[in-house]
């Protein structure tokens, strides 16, 4: 099977164990993902089915959306709950030093990876040196947080609920972290969901279960999107056959001779139908005037 699958991913999961199911449900070789969940969260966990993997560094939209709910006054090796408790603090917060702390993490910014992440450092990933209780540097990394809403605000008990969305490579963990820090007394993540990811909202996803307990038949007819939806946002031009074939066993072709309602942009990517069926995508060269292979659904290769 080629397409891909949204997943509402459950808590206590990891996207490994989400893919693995998968895997063993559809007697599928070839199964990825877009977009790690720590196992404490869920929502939006985007899998990619066979040949549709290979698409997924073009995927128009990686922009993320989530729920974040944040405990103040305590904080963890692992910036979640789920960590050991390194330190506890009396917490004073009011909507106004909220508003101020959001509007001071809005837009792009420098985010610290945290050490309980799946970055690789001196060619070890980071969780496994922080297991073993060593602390490496780590460097700052460019994030973008677009919008930072305030949902509910308990002042009494320290808790606040935040609808994010932000850029992809934005660890929430370190967002929640670095917002307790500004206001001096600590903060952990204690719940959190995507809503949104590459181009998928969660409205479109479906239980794990759900789709464990379908037939693969069912599974085929409501659950597998197809490729081009990772390119909502490219541009479309139909192909003859002959063309789509040439296309398909690796040759350009040229832009002359391919009927567009629109004039070509040197360098941009269009997605390639033929009798509105997807092919792949390619990128126009006008200065050779051609329409160059990036990728095929289906190839000789």
């Amino acid at each position: 099977m080629n397409g891909i699958i949204i997943v509402n991913k459950p808590k206590n999961y990891t996207s490994f164990d989400v893919i693995a199911r998968l895997r063993k449900k559809l007697g599928q070789k070839k199964i990825g993902h877009m977009g790690t969940l720590d196992p404490m969260a869920t929502g939006v966990l985007p899998i990619l089915l066979g040949k549709t993997a290979k698409f997924q560094i073009y995927s128009c939209d990686n922009q993320k959306g989530y729920i974040a709910k944040i405990q103040f006054g305590i904080t963890t090796d692992t910036l979640d709950i789920t960590g050991k408790i390194t330190s506890k603090k009396p917490f004073f917060i009011d909507k106004e030093k909220i508003k101020n702390a959001a509007q001071k993490f809005t837009g792009k910014i420098l985010q610290v990876p945290p050490m309980f992440s799946a970055i690789k450092q001196g060619g070890k990933k980071l969780y496994d040196l922080a297991r073993k209780g060593i602390e490496v540097e780590r460097k700052p990394r460019k994030i973008e947080i677009k919008s930072l809403q305030i949902l509910d605000l308990n002042e009494k008990l320290g808790t606040l609920t935040l609808k994010i969305i932000c850029s992809k490579g934005t660890y929430i963990r370190s967002l929640c972290s670095d917002i307790g820090e500004f206001l001096g007394c600590g903060a952990v993540l204690t719940d959190l969901e995507r809503i949104h990811s590459n181009g998928f909202d969660i409205s479109q996803s479906a239980e794990l279960d759900t789709i464990l307990n379908s037939t693969l038949e069912e599974i085929k007819n409501r659950y597998i999107f197809p490729t081009e939806y990772l390119f909502k946002d490219k541009q479309s031009v139909n192909i003859s056959e002959p063309q789509a074939k040439r296309f398909q066993n690796g040759g350009s072709l040229m832009l002359e001779r391919i009927k567009s309602p629109y004039p070509f942009n040197n360098d941009e990517i269009y997605k390639i139908l033929c009798n509105n069926n997807f092919v792949g995508l390619g990128k126009a060269n006008l200065e050779k005037n051609e329409m160059q292979i990036l990728k095929c659904l289906h190839s000789a290769e």
